[in-house]
Parts: C-alpha cells; structure tokens; sequence
C-alpha cells in the first residue's frame, strides 16, 4: 500500500488537533518522607514546547508522570483546559508519552506498534493502517512499517515510538529522556525532528531533559528544578542571559566562578569592575559568576581590564576553541574565543573581560577564588 507523505497527522475530522492547555496548581506529591513536589505551579500555553531541567533528582521525572496518570497527587491540581484531571485513569488522559527506553514489542512491525494504541481504540483495521502509515511519514519512517524492532536502528526505534505516540492524536506529549539513550549525532538530529514535528501539529509538549543543550535547542520555554520547586521558568535566552538565581547561573551553560566583592552596585574582580545583573545586590564579599564568551584573550602586557596568567590547556571543540588559564591572583578560568587563536600550553596571556553585567552570590563556603563551572 502506498501512501503519501503527510505533514500532520489528521484527526478523524480531518482536522489538525490544536494544543491544550496544562496547568499544574500547587502540585505536592511525598514518596514517604521526601517531598519530590512542593507547591509546584506551572502553566503550558496551547501549543508550547517546555523542557523541564534540573539536576538528578530535582523532581522532573515526578511531575511529568504526576500530569500522566502514572503517580498520583498529595495536593493541588492539574488542570487540562480547565478541566480537574487530577483523579482521572492515565488511560483517560489522553496523552501521547515517549520514553527513554524504545518499548517497542519486538514481534510485531513498526506500523504494527504504532497501530497498537488504535488497536486498543478499536479504530477499523483500514483506517489503523492509514493512520500508522501516515504517523510514520511524519518521521520520516514510510519505507519501514513492515520491519521488525531489530532491522532497526536506535534512532530509527525511537522514531518508531514517537509516531505511535502520535498517532492517537494526543492532547499533550509526554518526553521523559528521549534522546539519553543514542548517540551524539542522531540526538542532534532526532531533537530537531522532534521540535519540527510539534511545531507542524501545534501539539502541547513536556519534555523532560537533563541535558541543557537538548533544552536550551527546542523549548519555547525552560523551566529549571531545584529540590521539587521551580527556580526559573523563561525563554533559553532569559535562563542564559538573565538567570534569576545564582543556581541557575550555575546550572545553565557553562560560567567561571570568582571570588569577588559587592560595592555600591558593582561587582569588582581582583581590581576589575563589573555590572550587576541585579544593583540592588547588598555590599560584600560574593561568588562572581562570569560566561566563557564574556572573556577574551590578548597578548601579556596589554593594559585595560585584564588579569594576567598562563595558559593550562586549549581545546578544539570545532566551531570554538576553549583555554584554561592559570591567573597570577591564584585559580584557573576558562575562556571561550575563535578556533583561529591556538594558544599553546605554558603561554603567556592576559585574560580580558568583556563587561558584561554578572549575577553574583553572597559568599559561603567556596573562596578558593576563580574556578571553572562545568555544564
């Protein structure tokens, strides 16, 4: 049977579904005396893509399965266009979820599996077909729906499992890691599939991520957790540019941590002034925290705005080169710059600094000085 590619996956009316509304209202859920959820609050507009990220253990995981049906709720509500699904059957949800695992059964087809949920639905043999069919050309998959999980690549599974979580025409997507389990190249291009598709059917997505490159590349909006709670919810570009928290400007991307001090508004770094983020930040000693690419390296003995040290290491990572640099003032930073400087091992240099305006922390027990920040 040949069927064209199709761009949406039409509802029986023939109709593209458009998004719904979540709300979760100071969700709390205890796994015995811990508390995976506190007070959690957070809205997805019709149609919006919001990655959840946080560390391990931060709740992420809980709260997707809490908006499924898969664990219930010690307080608050989960609205899905205003209506209390809190107590409702996940069965009754009608959500589409995509796990880290593929979860494909491996003696049926791939249009078999994505037939599955219909099948369950009841859905006439014809139009299952039709419909699994056209789920699989969404991801690009048409030319396999008589292969079996094992002619399949991995990337090429979990395509499988996206399809058959479409092809119910869900009202909200689930994706709790979807991508952890293949390798760099296939997650780059199986992320931006993902984020082309939801766009194309307008389809409510949480998307459940530790990897903040994965968040940062396909969320219309990232909402950070710490501990149960939201620290942050905005754009990638409000998290990286303006984080509301010193966590967050920890967490999020890569940053430099120095030991500095607050006076009258400013930060100032082993003699050098910088911007507040925030001016209102009360006077003293504090963590300056400071972006790779807000740092640039000049010739030794170059005056202005810069520390002077030696470099450690350079790596190329392709686009961009990153060095490490031993400052004379003690602790090591890593400055981000063009793949056309080479600085070599045991160079002289002068760390120059942008400018930029800086969050900052009070500070407590790091006062080593200038220490990378990994990602």
């Amino acid at each position: 049977m040949t069927t064209p590619r199709l761009t949406t996956v039409p509802t029986n009316t023939g109709q593209t579904r458009t998004g719904s509304v979540v709300e979760f209202t100071g969700v709390t859920k205890r796994y015995g005396t811990h508390l995976a959820l506190t007070d959690f609050d957070l809205t997805l507009a019709a149609g919006e893509l919001v990655a959840l990220l946080g560390p391990s253990g931060s709740g992420k995981t809980t709260a997707l399965r809490v908006l499924a049906g898969l664990e219930s709720t010690d307080a608050g509500r989960i609205l899905i266009n205003g209506d209390d699904v809190s107590g409702v059957a996940t069965s009754r949800r009608d959500m589409g979820m995509v796990f880290q695992s593929y979860s494909l059964f491996p003696h049926l087809s791939a249009g078999e599996n994505v037939e599955f949920g219909l099948r369950m639905r009841r859905v006439p043999a014809v139009e299952r077909r039709e419909r699994a069919a056209a789920a699989l050309a969404l991801v690009g998959l048409d030319a396999h729906y008589d292969r079996f999980a094992h002619q399949l690549s991995g990337g090429q599974q979990q395509r499988v499992a996206l399809a058959r979580a479409l092809v119910t025409q869900p009202r909200v997507l689930l994706l709790d890691e979807p991508l952890s389990a293949l390798d760099a190249k296939v997650r780059v291009g199986l992320r931006e599939q993902i984020r082309r598709i939801q766009t194309e059917l307008g389809i409510t997505t949480l998307f459940v991520t530790h990897d903040q490159d994965e968040a940062l590349a396909v969320a219309d909006r990232v909402a950070v957790m710490r501990d149960g709670r939201l620290e942050q919810v905005g754009t990638p570009e409000e998290l990286y540019t303006r984080p509301a928290t010193a966590f967050i400007a920890d967490f999020v991307g890569l940053s430099n941590r120095l030991a500095g001090v607050v006076r009258h508004g400013f930060a100032e770094v082993h003699g050098i002034t910088l911007p507040l983020l925030d001016p209102s930040q009360a006077d003293g000693p504090v963590q300056v925290f400071v972006r790779p690419e807000d740092l640039t390296l000049a010739a030794a003995g170059l005056p202005g705005d810069s520390l002077a040290g030696t470099v450690l290491l350079s790596s190329f990572l392709g686009s961009l080169r990153r060095t490490s640099v031993l400052l004379e003032q003690g602790g090591t930073v890593v400055v981000q710059h063009d793949v056309r400087e080479r600085p070599e091992p045991g160079e002289r240099v002068v760390v120059r600094f942008s400018g930029a305006p800086v969050p900052v922390e009070p500070d407590g027990a790091d006062t080593t000085g200038a220490r990378p920040t990994p990602s």
